[in-house]
């Protein structure tokens, strides 16, 4: 089987005043296609860091970071740029919409990047919506949407492009319990349905929970892994 995701003694620091802090510390770490992985940790033990380096958002300062067939470290600005636009869809704690835009036109913005007609672009962004379950809401603004619902305009523009790979940052951190479960729910019908691979961060282990396995980090050094039940009956079929 091939990795969805390959890591191999990735390490990054950044420099806060006069100290160096070592993020990431020789890490090693594999990921399955089409499997559903929480990323765990304490502050500072380098999750959001790692989300980063598999969106291609920044570089690791050594080591391999192989998404698919790609080994990022060998692109560019540029060509990491491009890579991201049909690979990778990124979900954030805080939605990032923007208030003067419809949820349509939100989602259709990073298409801006892809090869597409106005007319393809419109097309993929109301399937997206429509997967999401909001097809009666694409000519809403952010501000006439519930936190929810924004979080599922935030999920249709991750997938709009169709990327192999989902990065989520805390997805359900400003929601409601109930609200949450939903976003989670939806998360979880992606990664069945679509089989998309995703890997999100979170604090929450009832949010971990509905991944198929649990990865932790700790001091930017991989700890423990766990499957959930849902990933054991998964291997199972």
């Amino acid at each position: 089987m091939v990795n969805a995701i390959r890591l191999r003694s990735v390490t990054k620091t950044y420099r806060r005043g006069g100290e160096t802090l070592h993020v990431l510390d020789g890490l090693d770490l594999d990921m399955d296609p089409s499997t559903f992985y929480a990323l765990m940790g304490p502050s500072g033990s380098g999750k959001t860091t790692l989300l980063n380096l598999v969106g291609g958002l920044d570089h690791a300062d050594s080591g391999l970071v192989q998404v698919g067939d790609v080994d990022l470290t060998q692109l560019d600005g540029g060509q990491l740029a491009a890579w991201r636009a049909g690979h990778v869809g990124f979900v954030f704690q805080g939605f990032n919409l923007l208030p003067v835009l419809t949820a349509r036109e939100n989602v259709e913005l990073p298409l801006l990047l892809a090869p597409l007609s106005r007319s393809q672009r419109r097309a993929q962004a109301e399937r997206a919506l429509e997967l999401v379950g909001l097809q009666d809401r694409m000519d809403h603004k952010p501000r006439e949407l519930s936190g929810g619902q924004e979080q599922r305009v935030a999920i249709a523009r991750a997938i709009a492009s169709d990327p192999q790979v989902i990065l989520a940052d805390e997805p359900t951190g400003d929601l409601d319990r109930h609200t949450a479960d939903q976003v989670l729910e939806l998360l979880q019908r992606l990664n069945e349905e679509l089989h998309k691979t995703i890997l999100m961060v979170t604090h929450d282990p009832q949010a971990a929970g509905y991944a198929d396995q649990v990865i932790h980090l700790d001091k930017g050094k991989l700890g423990r892994i766990e499957q959930n039940a849902r990933g054991a009956a998964k291997q199972e079929r």
